[in-house]
């Protein structure tokens, strides 16, 4: 039997150090915002003729009166990615015009038009969303939890729940951080979709475990130790949580090595929040248990 609770005070050292260094890199870096946002236009084009993306920055600049803009190429596609300002259909078409006098025959990509009043509103409404879900989350284990008294109080464990979850989601939302100042990702209402589903995928697992710690509490031999009787519960879960996760790493990895570049940054937050969530139920959840039943 592995003995992952008498080891608790170096995996809450190695999620405390994870949290900080989450919380420094957001802090630092900060978030990169996407039209989803703040608005404004994502535009990605492939031109027929080879093009340079210096010859493609001089040509907006010059012949579309845009000063505010950035260019990114798409080695995988040979495409060109552009954040222009807002842009009508109308003004589209005549941007359209003018790359392909210059350029050939351009293919379009992607084309999403954002304005301001929205990207607030859905930022907004992602940020209550995020903020919701956690708490309703943990409301709903105090309540499940609510016969078990002793030796730890029901509204504890909907603490610890919440408390986990905040470290599932944070680290991936630091890691999007240093990839904005890096490699220019920018948060969306991807990102939240993606933290949402890390939640919904960790809390799976949470629950497992502490559930099972519930049904032993019932059965508690005399003598045994709540912290042997939560390590016994874990060890009882822990190759169902490590099974259950492999099947949808495998399936992530395959989709982020073969799958399109668009989806590569999306998958990548679930891939490792579902690691992070894995170690979290299995490592994190029940020593809080146990570190705050001895307090």
């Amino acid at each position: 039997m592995l003995n992952i609770i008498g080891k608790r005070k170096i995996f809450l050292g190695i999620s405390g150090l994870l949290v900080i260094a989450s919380i420094a890199l957001v802090g630092i870096f900060g978030l990169k915002q996407g039209i989803d946002f703040v608005g404004g236009t994502l535009w990605q084009v492939k031109t027929e003729q080879e093009t340079s993306i210096d010859d493609l920055r001089g040509f907006i600049k010059s012949d579309f009166d845009i000063q505010d803009f950035t260019i990114t190429q798409e080695p995988t596609t040979q495409s060109f990615l552009l954040r222009l300002p807002e842009t009508s259909e109308e003004v589209h078409n005549s941007y359209l015009e003018k790359l392909e006098t210059e350029f050939g025959i351009i293919e379009e990509l992607r084309f999403e038009s954002i304005g301001p009043v929205i990207g607030q509103e859905l930022r907004t409404n992602s940020i209550w969303a995020f903020i919701l879900v956690l708490l309703t989350i943990s409301l709903y284990v105090a309540f499940v939890f609510r016969k078990v008294s002793y030796p730890v109080s029901s509204w504890k464990y909907g603490i610890v729940t919440l408390l986990t979850l905040f470290h599932d989601a944070l680290i991936p939302i630091g890691l999007t951080a240093y990839l904005g100042y890096t490699q220019g990702i920018e948060v969306g209402v991807n990102l939240v979709v993606a933290i949402l589903v890390v939640i919904g995928f960790s809390v799976h697992d949470t629950i497992v475990v502490l559930d099972r710690t519930r049904e032993n509490l019932r059965h508690q031999d005399r003598g045994q130790s709540f912290a042997e009787l939560v390590n016994m519960s874990v060890n009882q879960t822990i190759a169902r949580s490590i099974n259950t996760s492999l099947t949808l790493i495998f399936i992530l990895v395959a989709m982020y090595l073969m799958g399109p570049a668009s989806l590569s940054y999306f998958i990548l937050i679930i891939l490792l929040g579902t690691l992070i969530g894995t170690y979290s139920s299995i490592c994190v959840a029940s020593s809080l248990i146990v570190a705050w039943q001895r307090e």
